[in-house]
């Protein structure tokens, strides 16, 4: 069994294919794991734009293969999690497939629930399982329990990341600023939860 982790912004060329290259970075090597991104209004075909390919370069990443593409049913379907960039894109996902939304979440949403879940996973003596892809289903589900319970920020907007398409060099930065630590800490998350079951 694969599992998909689905990264979801609108167009799919700035956010959600940064958010894919640095969970796809983070998960390397993990067999029956793969990384993926789409947009609920996808400029379908497109390929990132200079200031994110540049972002993307600086820190290692090649981008330049991106092709855009539309969120579908079969892709929400096919995926164990998706993290949607806005809060938007995560009304979005759910409306299309409302069986998807235990295992949907805006990326800094579960960020912001990684450090109860590391917790609660390293209570836990048992593991239930042996397989990666079984182990990633179970730290998506034991998030999706915690969503309830760890505070939220005061500002419901910090559980979104900025759209920067066609405004500043400094907006793709702010961008790329809340997009990142929060793909780092749910790439970390993931990674040790499939690792803890080999």
């Amino acid at each position: 069994m694969t599992f998909t982790v689905l990264t979801v912004c609108t167009g799919n060329i700035c956010r959600s294919p940064l958010a894919e290259l640095i969970l796809a970075e983070s998960l390397s090597g993990i067999r029956d794991v793969r990384v993926e991104s789409a947009g609920t209004g996808a400029l379908v075909g497109h390929g990132m734009p200079d200031p994110a390919l540049r972002l993307a370069r600086e820190d290692g990443f090649a981008g330049e293969s991106h092709r855009a593409r539309q969120i579908s049913e079969k892709l929400i379907g096919d995926a164990g999690l998706i993290l949607a960039l806005s809060r938007e894109h995560r009304r979005a996902v759910v409306s299309l497939v409302p069986s998807a939304v235990r295992r949907t979440f805006t990326l800094r949403e579960l960020a912001n629930i990684v450090p109860a879940a590391q917790s609660s996973a390293s209570d836990s003596t048992q593991r239930s399982t042996s397989d990666s892809a079984e182990a990633l289903k179970d730290a998506v589900a034991l998030a999706a329990r915690l969503r309830g319970t760890v505070p939220p920020p005061e500002d419901p907007a910090d559980f979104d990341v900025i759209d920067p398409f066609r405004r500043s060099e400094a907006t793709y930065q702010l961008s790329y600023t809340q997009l990142k630590p929060a793909a780092v800490a749910v790439g970390l998350y993931l990674r040790r939860s499939a690792e803890a079951s080999s």
